[in-house]
Order: structure tokens, then sequence, then C-alpha cells
């Protein structure tokens, strides 16, 4: 790699002690902070620091801290790379976790949905990875389909190769502007969100897997890679059993986008498939807690979309905590809650908390859901039987729970 600039290595020293000084004194993991006071001191560090590597972009409504995750532990075949492992991933996050790994040759960096089309012209990333689009914070996103149709523009003419969920209406319109792409059969279970043609409004007629336009020719386009139930095929027709430790159909999807990514650099799948296997938790994620005999899993969950892949996971013979707040990396509208089918939870002990529970144990009312309120985590978990027990949280309600075990991994 080239020499940063003067000012730009300045920046980037500073900003990493910053980090340092944010991981000691227990303020946070660092990812955002050392970002920040480097873009103060250089606002182009993040172009800098950029060049002369071989980056990965991510961007999804759910998943992408995940297959972040998953394409990075593969690329580690060829070498350091540099990522926001924690999800930081607006450009503070980016310029910290580029800084923190000055050295490495690669990058996969989580980007989210807004940011990727500055973030894509910044870096000059060589492969984007796009997986779904559906509604999350909408007070601060806005319309999907907007989101959608900047991504369209921000790959036009641009000599990046993109993988793209081709089962996602949205996310294909997006793509296909894009001179080189990679589709996937990732699959796409929230369909609520794209049942009309992002190119000329018609209804989409769906049958199986594929999907049309009836009014325009925007159609689902021929897959060269497959995910069929936990087996991937790759673009020769070999199949490759998914064994992943990750649970849930949502995690086969990711890893099989990020199989499709790493091949793009040169990992076969046979070399890539036993780095998947090692992600047993991200951020987090699937990691089990333990308190006075009690085992919490623990999920996240941030939209409608994200519900319904946590329900594939959970365990209909355990009992269930769910967590929802509404501060600002929540969206504060919880209105989607209404989006969400909470019948399947009839049966099991189910347990509310959050700073927006009212808001919750109001739409499980009317779901036909019995439940009890709890004044926070610990006694809900209190309230449980030894063994183990689901929870499901929105973002800042997961992180404050994560916070509560030190910020389980």
């Amino acid at each position: 790699m080239s020499q940063l600039p003067f000012r730009a290595q300045v920046a980037s020293a500073l900003g990493r002690t910053a980090a340092t000084l944010s991981r000691m004194t227990g303020r946070g993991d660092g990812s955002v902070i050392g970002g920040r006071v480097g873009l103060v001191l250089e606002p182009d560090l993040l172009r800098k620091l950029a060049q002369d590597r071989k980056l990965v972009l991510v961007s999804a409504t759910n998943g992408k801290t995940t297959t972040t995750r998953l394409i990075t532990s593969a690329l580690l075949e060829l070498g350091e790379v540099a990522t926001n492992a924690f999800g930081a991933n607006m450009p503070a996050g980016h310029v910290s976790a580029l800084s923190q790994a000055k050295r490495a040759p690669y990058g996969v960096l989580e980007v989210d949905e807004k940011y990727l089309p500055d973030v894509l012209d910044t870096t000059g990333a060589s492969v984007l990875c796009l997986m779904n689009l559906s509604r999350d914070q909408m007070d601060r996103a806005a319309e999907i389909w907007l989101l959608a149709q900047k991504w369209r523009r921000a790959v036009a003419g641009k000599p990046v190769h993109v993988v793209a969920n081709c089962d996602d209406p949205l996310v294909t319109w997006a793509a296909s502007t894009a001179g080189q792409v990679i589709w996937v059969a990732a699959g796409q279970r929230w369909k609520e969100d794209s049942w009309c043609c992002p190119e000329c409004g018609g209804p989409l007629d769906r049958k199986d897997a594929d999907w049309a336009c009836r009014e325009c020719r925007f159609r689902r386009p021929q897959p060269h890679w497959v995910l069929d139930h936990d087996t991937a095929i790759d673009p020769r027709g070999q199949r490759w059993p998914l064994d992943i430790q990750l649970p849930g159909q949502a995690n086969r999807a990711n890893a099989v986008m990020a199989l499709a990514v790493v091949e793009i650099f040169g990992v076969p799948v046979q070399r890539a498939l036993p780095k998947l296997a090692e992600v047993r938790s991200v951020a987090g994620r699937y990691t089990t807690v333990e308190r006075d005999g009690r085992h919490a899993r623990l999920l996240l969950a941030k939209n409608p979309a994200g519900w319904l892949e946590a329900f594939d996971v959970t365990d209909p013979a355990l009992p269930i905590i769910l967590a929802v707040n509404a501060q600002g990396p929540d969206g504060r509208d919880t209105s989607w809650l209404w989006d969400v089918d909470y019948r399947i939870l009839r049966g099991r002990p189910v347990f509310v908390i959050g700073e927006r529970k009212l808001d919750l144990a109001l739409r499980l009312d009317t779901a036909g859901v019995p439940f009890q309120l709890a004044a926070d985590f610990t006694q809900a978990l209190a309230a449980q039987p030894p063994g183990r027990v689901d929870v499901i949280a929105n973002y800042t309600a997961f992180q404050q729970i994560r916070t509560e075990f030190g910020r389980a991994e």
C-alpha cells in the first residue's frame, strides 16, 4: 500500500488513540469516536485510507453485519482484512476500521443503506454486495423505493462488481444498471414491500421463487448462485452443503451471498466454507448469556422482516422475552409493529420489556397473545424457570441487554 500523506497519517494516528482511550475507559468499543476524530482533522481521510485496497461494501436492511463477518472470515485466507466488525456502518466507522488495520490489503465494510452511494463514490470499492430492502426507520430513511433509486444511480457506470439478491425485486432493479452483476437466488421471505414493479409501478406476479411484472419486461434474472434449502449451488452447478453454526434460513442466505463475493477474490468454495463454519455469533447476535441458571439466547430484530426471520430460529417450546425501544437508532415510529404477525407466539410464555413495551403490549393483545409486562430485562429473566429462554430485541434494547453481560460476543 502507498504511504498516506502526512496530515492523513496524523489524523489516523490520533483517531486510533481516541478509539483506544474509549475502550480503556469503558465509554465504548472505539468503532466510531476514532473515525470522528480523524475526519475532523482530515475530511478526506476515508478516501485516502481506501486507496490501493481491495474493498467490499455490504449493504441491506437486514443481515449486513452477519454477511460482513462471513465475508471477512473467508477473505482472511488471503491476508489481513480491515472491517467494521461491530456494525459502525457510517463513514466515521469506516475510517476507524481502515485506520485500525492500516496495512490490510483487503477491506470488508458494512454500509448503512442511506450512505451507500456516497461511500461507494468515496472509496471506489471494487465489489458491492446488495442483499435486501424493506421498511426500516421510516422517519430517517424515507421510502425504500427512494433508497433503491439512489442505489441504482450509484452503480450506473461505475467499475464495480455487484453481487445482488435477484429474489428481491427492489435490489434487482437497483443493481440492474451495473455493468457486471452476479445474481444470487438467496430468497425473500418478507415480500410485503415488493408487490409492485419498481420500473413501471405495475403488479408483480409471483410463482414459487420466480417473479415478473405483468405490465413491462422487468422480471427476475437468471441466477448464477442458488440457495436450495441448506445447500448452495454454484455457477457451475455443483452443490455445496452449508454446514454453518449460525441458525436459520436467513443466515444460509447470508452465507451463499458471502460465497459469491469471495469467489470474485479467488477464494474457492471448498476453502471458504470451513471459514464460514467458524462463525458462531456476530456482535452479540445468537450469543447465549447465563445468569442464575437461566440461559438466554439473544436475537436482534429491527423491523418486520427481521422479526419474521427471528421467529424462524426461536424454539416454540421455550419462554420468550421481547424488548422494544424507540430511540434514534431504532427509529421513533413504532407503527411497524402492526406489520409483524405475532400470532406465532401463542402458547408460549411471553414477557415484554423496553421503553415502548406498552406499544408492543397493545399489538400482542390485539393478536390474542397472552403476555406479562416486566420492568426490565433483569426482572423478566428472573421470572423464568432455570433453563433456556429466547430473547428478541430491537437495536438499542439489544445493545442494553448485551451491555449487561459485558458486551457479550
